[in-house]
């Protein structure tokens, strides 16, 4: 296995590294159009001169990145709960957290900021190197416990790097130095059907020395669902998938950062964070009883079950699953002026998209972004 030493140029920033880039941080021009959201009240030199003084990664988490996700629990949300925390106090030692993923930056804030709160190490984060296309967001994210996850590499490139950020995530969790959090696949669900990829169980798997099952043993692979009342980037998504129905969908310069900022402006109504039972070593021998990617596939659907599981469900899912099905079968769950209301959402947030995109298509898209969980959970 790497050494340490061998991880630098994926691994978030030590202490020393964070102090330096903190430091460049604080002279952006932004620094003081983001502090009168965080710091209302206080000078606009507020988050700068804090900046100034943070010298660990601990201290920017704590003093900033506390700070900010407070203020969009505050300001976009009707309020964050969770559950299952005792299931991430019941590990002996670090965990891999693979999580459902609706909002780039989002879903692993809310969940440090759970953790935090309870008491529990946070996480690194893995994060596609897309995301760091610039020096500043690559600052601010390595000084937030973040893992790169390089992309867009050739097949043999792709096999070479996932080792390594195989190798990566065992040592960290084997070690003791950090648990980490991952999401289930390779971008965000568009379409609101969690689904894990297997090639990220088989990726795990590459670095093990041992047996199967001591393999997967030793992650404590803990499945974590994220859920939000109104689906982040919803009208972003139902655009993208409209388009790739015709033709290849090609992102724009700077598209997910703009999307980064879309979710974190947007109203979210509620949010809930589910921490699932940790994989059992029961369930991963069964498991390796299985032969070839069967292995894979079974703790898959354990993990996605997990997931589905643990998602919980709004009124916005059930109207939307009404909708596109014509029944009234969740009526109970909502009220006529709630359907109402949504409906208006829905029609008002495909407006907004451009006028030559097909409408009846959008809503149908757009509908099943929410209708989807629910399907997801009578599938059960």
């Amino acid at each position: 296995m790497e050494e340490v030493k061998d991880f630098e140029n994926i691994g978030p920033y030590n202490d020393q590294e964070a102090a330096y880039a903190i430091s460049r941080l604080a002279n952006h021009p932004y620094v003081y159009r983001v502090s009168r959201y965080l710091f209302p009240g206080e000078p606009s030199n507020t988050l700068r001169k804090a900046l100034k003084k943070i010298h660990t990664v601990d201290e920017f988490q704590q003093i900033v990145m506390n700070q900010a996700v407070g203020w969009v629990l505050d300001n976009t949300t009707e309020g964050l709960t969770y559950e299952g925390i005792e299931n991430v106090k019941g590990i002996k030692g670090k965990f891999l957290a693979m999580s459902n993923h609706r909002d780039i930056i989002l879903d692993p804030a809310f969940t440090q900021y759970v953790l935090l709160r309870n008491g529990v190490a946070l996480t690194e984060i893995a994060v596609g190197d897309n995301l760091l296309s610039s020096k500043t967001v690559e600052r601010l994210l390595r000084c937030n416990r973040s893992i790169k996850v390089i992309r867009g590499l050739s097949a043999r490139e792709l096999y070479t790097q996932s080792k390594f950020l195989s190798n990566y995530i065992r040592n960290s969790i084997v070690s003791g130095k950090s648990s980490v959090w991952i999401a289930q696949r390779q971008g965000r669900t568009k379409d609101g059907m969690d689904a894990t990829e297997q090639g990220l169980l088989k990726m795990f798997d590459m670095s093990g020395e041992g047996s199967f099952a001591d393999n997967f043993g030793q992650l404590n692979i803990i499945p974590l669902s994220i859920s939000y009342e109104y689906e982040s980037c919803d009208a972003r998504k139902a655009r993208e998938m409209l388009i790739s129905r015709s033709r290849k969908y090609v992102k724009k310069k700077d598209e997910d950062m703009h999307s980064i900022l879309t979710g974190i402006r947007q109203q979210k109504g509620r949010v809930h964070l589910c921490f699932g039972k940790p994989l059992t070593a029961e369930e991963i021998a069964a498991a390796a009883a299985c032969s070839g990617n069967d292995r894979y596939q079974y703790l898959r659907q354990i993990v996605d079950r997990r997931i589905v599981e643990g998602y919980k469900l709004w009124k916005t899912n059930y109207i939307a699953y009404d909708l596109v099905h014509g029944t009234d079968k969740y009526s109970s769950q909502y009220t006529l002026q709630q359907k109402a209301d949504f409906e208006k959402y829905v029609a008002h947030k495909i407006g907004k998209l451009q006028k030559s995109l097909d409408r009846t298509q959008l809503r149908e898209i757009f509908l099943n972004i929410y209708a989807n969980p629910v399907l997801s959970k009578e599938r059960l």
